[in-house]
């Protein structure tokens, strides 16, 4: 298959090939969720419905556990293969599946004890006592299958196989869909029987991802790997922002099943009703969510690759063409709810059961109330995506936290306390609507800057350095091997030419634009996910790939200046002002310039280096210590650079690297 370029292909066609694996994954795990609603709607009732939605959190914590522990050694593994650090790699990997294995026995063990009491603080009624009883003890039971197969899942995709775990999760759904009926109708276990055909699932969901253990593509993991290490707590900070997404799906179902049922016994309908509806309601909701977020989550790679290369028109175009999708689906899923609301519910529910009636006017009001403007939704998901992927970190987080925290949760509980259930009810279009308005400012600011960064400020030094020998604008990339002195020749080239230097400083510019610490850029920068391609998650480090692109772009297009290293040679390989220079030297030249004692202060790094190599520390200090001298002679930079400029003032032959050989008896070679 042809390789798609991000930035040429149609944007249309990306937004395709990109977007239908995130829906398709995220739609079977709706779908996953919904099969139990039916045919337990169906076979028990609302009363079965009303259990499965008081269990739900349960089900939120374990995936919250496990996206703790599996995006962070997902993350972990990325960048310690980036890294080169194999060895570093198996650990993690290692230590965060014990710590999974031992997080789901302790769910599972703490929720038992204290499910009777659980219950009740989900939600959980009187009449739904029992029924939730039996459906969350099976569902405990089968909680280290779910936490274990939902953290290697994670860590299969960092690993390059994202088919894999796609397999993982529909074979489960499959088998799910299968036994369903059957134990649930067939061998009349109720609720019993869909617990049972959700964990039997889960089983082999969880016995295929371990499989892949012992057929990793990265590294091979060893019995010792599994010992427990200090590298869990790096596993677990990568993992923070996942589970607090978790907890606050979490959050908002505690709140809503007691709202419901607080509310409702005062009401014709009473509390299970309410309870049960909302239950299902929200699952539908979530095909439309998995809908919104698959489309927008499958720009991620488009937006972030073009906005780096400086292609604006480009990510201007796939944020109109992101958000009109989104409305189109949001208005349609709208509309659906609005004109068939009674055939919908009807799905959940039996005719047979007392209580029908009741079930089918509350969800046909759920449906017209609740979400009576959801499809404004499909605006505040996208956009979340959207500022994730330009680099505004506060903003995505700020909108990711808006809808639910902010405002939904406060405005029910007010409402509610003062209007009843039906307050709780018109909380949904209300807080939708003011998210829409907050969002849509935030979202024209942002639209605006795109392409504008030039605007910008970053309290750059102007080229106007009366020292500035340059009679036209340069900027000079340098690359170069470990130990060949390329920092040091290009101070030497910037101060002879009388321009800028940028080197470690670029890290305080970044910190800024990006939003994260400078201890964090220093360790990840210039380190690419690996197999970020096959990997739908964003993550951190492309994060600051994208706001490093941005403070490089802006810094070249204000002065003249000497840049070293963090990738600088790609993001502006269109630049026509470019000079790339990779510097080079010999091996013998490297192990002088490490071991100079009165030069470097970093001796058990330098030894711990060489000693991996083979090399013998004490051969060299004998041979070579006495006589070491590093021979730079600022003149041959000086001059390598205006040759350079005086041939070809427009650059327009600048598509390689020019390489400058360093070496102790040598000065400079091009």
């Amino acid at each position: 298959m042809k390789e798609l370029d991000l930035g040429k292909e149609k944007i249309s066609k990306l937004l395709l090939t990109f977007a239908i694996p995130c829906i398709i994954s995220m739609l079977i795990n709706s779908i996953y969720n919904i099969v139990d609603q039916i045919f337990i709607g169906k076979g028990v009732g609302s009363l079965g419905n009303a259990a499965t939605n008081v269990i739900f959190p349960i089900v939120i914590i374990c995936t919250g556990i496990a996206q703790l522990i599996g995006n962070g050694c997902a993350a972990n593994l990325s960048l310690l293969l980036g890294q080169g650090k194999k060895k570093e790699a198996k650990n993690s990997v290692g230590t965060a599946i014990t710590v999974l294995l031992g997080a789901s026995i302790l769910v599972c063990g703490l929720g038992e004890i204290f499910l009777p009491k659980l219950v009740y603080l989900f939600g959980c009624t009187e009449n739904a006592y029992e029924l939730s009883m039996i459906y969350g003890r099976i569902i405990l039971a089968g909680a280290p299958f779910i936490i274990i197969y939902t953290g290697l899942s994670a860590i299969i995709r960092s690993d390059g196989s994202p088919k894999y775990s796609m397999v993982c999760l529909l074979s489960g759904a499959i088998v799910n869909l299968i036994l369903d009926p059957v134990l649930i109708f067939g061998f009349d276990q109720g609720v019993a029987g869909g617990a049972l055909a959700t964990i039997l699932g889960q089983i082999l969901s969880c016995v295929i991802a371990i499989v892949y253990l012992f057929r990793m593509k990265t590294i091979k993991l060893e019995l010792l790997d599994y010992k427990i290490d200090k590298s869990i707590f790096k596993t677990l900070s990568y993992g923070t922002s996942s589970f607090i997404i978790q907890m606050t799906v979490l959050a908002l179902f505690i709140t809503m099943n007691n709202v419901m049922t607080k509310y409702g016994v005062l009401t014709k309908y009473g509390a299970d009703i309410p309870l049960s509806v909302y239950g299902v309601v929200s699952k539908l909701n979530n095909l439309y969510v998995s809908f919104i977020l698959g489309l927008a989550v499958g720009s991620q790679p488009i937006l972030g690759f073009n906005f780096g290369a400086g292609k604006f028109d480009r990510v201007k175009e796939t944020i109109r063409k992101v958000v009109l999708f989104g409305f189109i689906i949001g208005i349609a899923f709208n509309l659906t709810l609005q004109l068939i609301p009674t055939q919908l519910i009807d799905l959940f529910a039996t005719k047979t059961d007392p209580n029908y009636n009741l079930f089918i006017e509350f969800g046909v009001k759920c449906c017209r109330i609740f979400l009576m403007i959801c499809f404004l939704n499909a605006f505040e998901m996208t956009c979340s995506i959207v500022f994730q992927s330009l680099g505004s970190v506060k903003k995505a987080s700020f909108v990711s936290f808006l809808r639910q925290i902010i405002l939904f949760i406060p405005l029910c509980l007010i409402i509610s306390s003062r209007v009843g259930l039906m307050g709780a009810l018109y909380a949904g279009p209300i807080a939708d609507a003011i998210c829409f308005v907050i969002v849509t400012i935030l979202f024209i600011f942002e639209y605006k800057k795109i392409g504008k960064e030039k605007t910008t400020s970053y309290a750059l030094v102007d080229d106007t350095n009366s020292d500035n020998i340059l009679n036209t604008k340069v900027i000079i990339t340098i690359s170069r091997e470990y130990g060949s002195g390329g920092r040091y020749i290009g101070r030497l080239v910037a101060d002879k030419l009388g321009i800028k230097f940028y080197d470690k400083d670029l890290i305080k510019i970044v910190s800024k634009e990006a939003g994260m610490t400078e201890d964090f850029i220093e360790e990840n920068e210039q380190k690419r996910e690996w197999g970020s391609s096959l990997n739908s998650e964003y993550n951190s480090n492309d994060k600051l790939f994208i706001a490093e692109t941005k403070v490089i772009k802006e810094i070249a297009s204000n002065q003249s200046c000497v840049i070293i290293g963090r990738c600088a040679d790609y993001i502006l390989k269109d630049n026509p002002n470019v000079i790339k220079i990779f510097i080079y030297s010999s091996q013998k030249d490297k192990i002088n310039r490490l071991i100079l004692p009165e030069k470097n202060n970093n001796n058990d790094k330098i030894i711990k280096y060489l000693s991996s190599r083979g090399i013998d520390i004490n051969i060299i200090f004998d041979t070579y210590v006495e006589e070491l001298e590093i021979k730079c002679d600022p003149d041959s930079i000086e001059r390598i650079i205006l040759n350079l400029l005086s041939n070809s003032v427009k650059f327009t032959n600048r598509g390689g690297n020019i390489l400058v050989f360093m070496d102790a008896d040598e000065e400079f070679v091009t």
